[in-house]
């Protein structure tokens, strides 16, 4: 099932062992999800939680998560339960502040980056990057139904960041790799081979080179793969520390069991292999950057053209809580932007954004159409619109875009609701209710029979 020149690198490394690593390979991947404690204050019925993650939880089925309203309005997301120890790694090397700037390097398609936009709070600024156009839109989807605002997502090559010369103070390198820890999957079994390992080594230096320079002096840089090569791993963060002035730092996991702690020569990783830890295979290893750097300057600047009027202000301020010096005109879009707008700017400047923050509404015609990425903000003011409560038949037809009616809403802008959290607008214009899902986001699977939904079943515990 597996290469051979993949088993017998394995049984080299000590750390491993390589007959249970083999067997608990074939056995089925654990399910697990991370709640958005935004907008979702209740745990999975029959679940228990991932030690590390203070909103993780295993489930017992994997569900269908295309049929659950709670999945397309951001109340959690289904990560892999390893990957959310990053969690301990930034509480415990991070000395976490107000208006903290973080980058997450390789996002797509967005489990890390909404863990950290949560981790960092709402007064800090999360860049989440991804270089290829398709997984940069997938990206946006996952960040704008998360619905923190404190997010921009960009488009870029890992250099691109290096000309913002000590702007971050933790930057996430979450690398391409061989994919070793995902070996339940037939596909990653194939598409592996040792070729492939030393070619991702080689990417992997580049990216870190490249990115090195825009970690600000004392900065913690986080670097994970999804794999259990040490040439990919403990090898490549030996590698840098050599190129550079850095210092690894050690990770306290005596609370969790395991976790393997990898000591190689002082440089320390920590690997979570299937059989011994409950999830797929991961590394992860923190490194501080010790040596100087010349930081960019961040420039007060005014750009009239940005400046919203006051009606655009109104509106905003009548169905938002952003702050109004965050709050720009783009044409005829307005948006709330989660940093400085000298900060934006300079970002702008520098990067290509693909989401800039929230988009609040559209001016058209002396009408303000609110936008998707509002109704699904946890910076929308609860009285903004009139709500109306639908079941899940219901919201599976207005998520499909299926012929879709309301008793006794008022005219004008409305929001639905599926168990208290929003889903979506629609516009009652009086012979007819206009619905204003997302077209590329609607559901394309068929709907089951009346009562067969496989969709997680929630607890009854208001506070997790």
């Amino acid at each position: 099932m597996f290469p051979e020149e993949f088993i017998n690198r394995i049984r080299t490394q000590k750390y491993i062992d390589p007959e249970g690593l083999l067997k608990a390979l074939a056995e089925p991947s654990p399910v697990s999800v991370r709640i958005n404690p935004g907008k979702w204050n209740k745990k999975p019925s029959d679940s228990h939680q991932v030690p590390w993650c203070k909103n993780g939880y295993y489930l017992q089925h994997r569900p269908s998560y295309t049929l659950d309203p709670l999945f397309h309005s951001g109340c959690y997301y289904p990560q892999e339960a390893s990957s959310m120890f990053l969690e301990q790694v930034i509480k415990q090397t991070s000395g976490l502040h107000k208006d903290c700037r973080a980058l997450d390097l390789c996002a797509a398609p967005g489990g890390k980056s909404t863990h950290l936009s949560d981790i960092l709070g709402p007064d800090s600024l999360l860049v989440a990057n991804e270089n290829i156009r398709s997984r940069a839109s997938i990206l946006a989807e996952t960040i704008s139904k998360w619905g923190t605002g404190n997010t921009l997502v960009t488009q870029n090559d890992p250099a691109a960041f290096g000309k913002l010369a000590g702007y971050f103070d933790i930057i996430i390198v979450d690398a391409p790799c061989s994919g070793e820890g995902m070996f339940r999957s037939e596909i990653a079994v194939s598409e592996w081979s040792v070729g492939n390992t030393v070619h991702c080594s080689d990417r992997q230096k580049r990216i870190l080179m490249d990115v090195w320079p825009a970690l600000k002096e004392n900065g913690i840089l986080v670097y994970s793969t999804c794999t259990f090569n040490p040439r990919e791993n403990e090898e490549n963060i030996k590698w840098l520390i050599g190129k550079k002035e850095a210092e690894c730092i050690r990770i306290d996991v005596s609370e969790f069991s395991g976790i393997n702690e990898i000591d190689f020569a002082g440089i320390f990783g920590y690997g979570f292999y299937p059989g011994t830890a409950k999830g797929e295979g991961f590394f992860i290893s923190a490194i501080r950057k010790t040596g100087k750097e010349q930081n960019i300057h961040v420039k007060s600047q005014r750009r009239p053209e940005l400046q919203p009027d006051k009606n655009d202000l109104e509106i905003a301020n009548k169905w938002t809580h952003f702050p109004r010096e965050r709050i720009f005109k783009w044409s005829d879009e307005l948006f709330a932007v989660p940093c400085d707008m000298n900060d934006y700017i300079l970002l702008y400047r520098n990067l290509k954004i693909v989401k800039a923050g929230t988009k609040i509404f559209v001016a058209k015609n002396k009408h303000y159409l609110p936008s998707h990425e509002l109704v699904l903000s946890t910076m929308l003011k609860k009285d903004a619109f009139p709500v109306n409560k639908i079941n899940l038949s219901q919201a599976l037809a207005f998520m499909r875009r299926d012929k879709f009616t309301l008793q006794n809403a008022p005219k004008g802008w409305n929001i639905v609701t599926y168990m208290g959290v929003n889903l979506g607008f629609v516009n009652n214009i009086g012979n007819r209710v206009n619905n204003y899902f997302p077209v590329e986001w609607r559901i394309r699977m068929d709907l089951p029979k009346a009562g067969n939904e496989n969709i997680i079943s929630w607890g009854n515990i208001d506070k997790l």
